[in-house]
């Protein structure tokens, strides 16, 4: 498949076609490492984390006060009981 450079200010950019996204499970948006490997350009999608951001999204939430539970109704028997 084939594509060309594109100028894009003072750098330049591939269009990637979306089925060559998908191979790699990366979509238009994803950060992505760039490296050359024996005079070819290498892409590859940044990994991440499963987990990643969220200790600052549980901050964040405390601080705005919408930290409540989502369903409070449902709480264990022996939660009176547990000491943090």
């Amino acid at each position: 498949m084939q594509s060309a450079i594109k100028k894009i200010g003072n750098s330049a950019g591939v269009v990637i076609p979306k089925p060559l996204l998908a191979e790699i499970g990366a979509k238009a948006g994803d950060p992505v490492e760039l490296a050359v490997e024996d005079g070819r350009l290498v892409i590859e999608p940044v990994k991440r984390l499963p987990r990643a951001g969220w200790a600052e999204d549980s901050k964040r939430l405390v601080a705005e006060g919408d930290d409540a539970l989502a369903w409070p109704e449902f709480a264990n028997d022996e939660d009176e009981q547990l000491v943090w």
